[in-house]
């Protein structure tokens, strides 16, 4: 099990002590273009967490490869990938396989705050798949209708991994002129709501793929990071705990050992899964060797 940040949680140039914690660092999301994000305000705190509309603010690619990416060289590193359309992904990707910098590509494929690509998950996954030969994982939305289809529709096309969940939409409203408190009306939530969510989207996406997964969604203690081992998490991602609390990468790795020698068990992987009634048939053309070769092929 490796520890990461959520994708726009943590800046590594910022904060190098908090991301030395961390076995692998996830860039902001990377457009073709640079993006000046969305209108301010974009943070918005509510009595039930926290909803962010920052839009994907980034220097758009070149300036990423040019001037960001050599200074995070020295970094197990993740790119986060983003675009409106299939091109713009595979286009971003085909730059980025060429850098030996990058380990892994992360496809932000459910940013609540910008509009949608046109093209469907796979098909922008497809198109990644031809344009490198790095490990892809396709970030989804809690909210799609079906996950678990999105997610064998996803795998089909060639990605490597899953990451669940980003945020979902919410609103909040000021109390005196009743209009949103956010410049774009509405923002992704985070907060203790997001955990049953995240824990729900990881099991179901693991019992239909058995794909590798980063799970992520409210993880504030070793018990959070548990939980979504044991409902099919290969990894884990902190996401807002990072801004309230540097220490955390430290504190939830110490939490995560005690609670795992608390079962009498001396690796959170021994929890892998057990969430599920039977997850020796999570997939009948899946066995449990196949599962943990692939799983130890993705580690970083």
């Amino acid at each position: 099990m490796s520890l990461l940040n959520a994708s726009g949680c943590l800046d590594a140039l910022a904060a190098p002590e908090v991301t030395a914690e961390l076995d692998a660092y996830v860039t902001k999301t990377v457009t073709p273009l640079p993006r000046e994000g969305n209108d301010a305000p974009r943070i918005a705190e509510t009595d039930s967490g926290m909803l962010n509309s920052i839009g994907l603010q980034n220097p758009g690619r070149d300036a990423f490869v040019a001037d960001v990416l050599p200074r995070l060289a020295h970094l197990r590193l993740w790119v986060s990938v983003g675009g409106f359309t299939a091109a713009e992904y595979a286009d971003t990707c085909a730059v980025l396989d060429a850098r030996a910098e990058v380990e892994q590509l992360e496809l932000n494929l459910s940013c609540p705050n910008v509009d949608e690509a046109a093209d469907s998950a796979a098909e922008i996954v497809a198109a990644c798949r031809a344009a490198t030969s790095k490990p892809l994982w396709a970030k989804l939305s809690p909210a799609l209708p079906d996950l678990p289809e999105v997610a064998r529709a996803v795998q089909a096309a060639g990605a490597d991994g899953l990451s669940l969940v980003n945020t979902l939409r919410g609103l909040a409203l000021d109390e005196r002129t009743l209009r949103p408190r956010l410049g774009r009306g509405v923002g992704g939530y985070s907060g203790p709501a997001l955990k049953p969510v995240a824990l729900a989207a990881v099991f179901a996406a693991y019992g239909a793929t058995g794909m590798p997964i980063v799970g992520m969604g409210r993880v504030w203690s070793g018990s959070d990071a548990l939980e979504l081992i044991a409902a099919g998490a290969t990894h884990v991602a902190l996401g807002t705990v990072l801004f309230s609390d540097p220490g955390a990468p430290a504190r939830i790795r110490a939490e995560l050992a005690a609670e795992t020698a608390a079962l009498g068990l001396s690796d959170p992987a021994e929890v892998h899964g057990r969430a599920h009634a039977d997850p020796l048939s999570i997939r009948t053309t899946l066995d449990r060797t196949s599962r943990v070769e692939r799983a130890k092929s993705l580690e970083i």
